[in-house]
């Protein structure tokens, strides 16, 4: 029995088209899951993807926006990945990752093409629990490895089958800044600036305000009402990956 190395790897970002519920607090997360490989004693190896689905709190299902195509495994060694799918969801957890594939799978052996028979996927999908939280306002990347010489049997007379084993890999790639004015009502345009780059949003009509997809460092927050209310600048905001950084309730006057 021959055994084939491959990593297969799932991603869900880069900038999220869609969204949808994984909880029902109205707030959201960015997620992107991306694929990758490892080299193996094959010339190629082609899956066939069509979708990506993510269940999550209350098992709560949603596809995502995929970027459908085969794709050949063995491009994605070494430390190279490719974006699958992206999304934007509602924070709450993500529990499972399903991936969709279509019919035409193959691996190529000596130069001759087989059919790369995926029964596990046919019905019901490629499962990979991942049991991830989600914070608002954070962008997240998952990482989906396959072990190569576990995931690809051959069975005899040329028939190969996927029997993926998966390790995944769940990263945070981003923080935010949130808050609140008062009193309640005020128009308001909410900046944050660093050495780098200035982001900005507006208060919603509770006056709460959240910036998202923020790199980690050090920002200084500009709360600009409408006149003849005062500017408030609130300075040394500190952003860490993977952090919605609070900054409370600002009174304006």
């Amino acid at each position: 029995m021959k055994k084939i190395n491959f990593l297969l790897l799932i991603v869900l970002i880069g900038s999220l088209s869609i969204s949808s519920c994984l909880s029902k607090n109205g707030t959201t997360s960015k997620l992107s899951v991306r694929m990758t490989d490892a080299p193996g004693p094959y010339n190629a190896v082609y899956v066939d993807i069509v979708g990506v689905e993510v269940t999550g709190t209350n098992n709560d299902a949603v596809l995502l926006d995929v970027n459908p195509g085969i794709y050949n495994l063995l491009n994605f060694s070494n430390g190279k990945d490719t974006l699958i799918g992206t999304g934007t969801l509602d924070v709450g957890s993500v529990e499972q990752i399903r991936l969709i594939l279509g019919p035409n799978n193959t691996v190529i052996v000596n130069n001759v093409s087989y059919p790369l028979s995926t029964p596990s996927a046919e019905q019901s999908g490629l499962k990979l629990q991942v049991h991830k939280i989600l914070e608002a306002g954070v962008e997240y990347e998952i990482l989906l490895d396959f072990d190569a010489n576990q995931s690809i049997v051959e069975t005899g007379n040329g028939v190969y089958k996927l029997k993926p084993v998966i390790r995944t890999i769940e990263n945070a790639i981003g923080g935010s800044i949130k808050g609140k004015i008062t009193p309640i009502g005020q128009i308001a345009t909410i900046t944050a600036t660093s050495a780098a780059a200035s982001y900005s949003s507006v208060v919603n009509a509770n006056g709460d305000f959240l910036i998202k997809g923020l790199p980690a460092g050090t920002y200084s927050v500009t709360i600009t009402p409408v006149s003849p209310l005062v500017v408030v600048i609130k300075t040394n905001i500190t952003v860490t990956t993977g952090v919605s950084t609070d900054i409370g309730t600002t009174i304006l006057q």
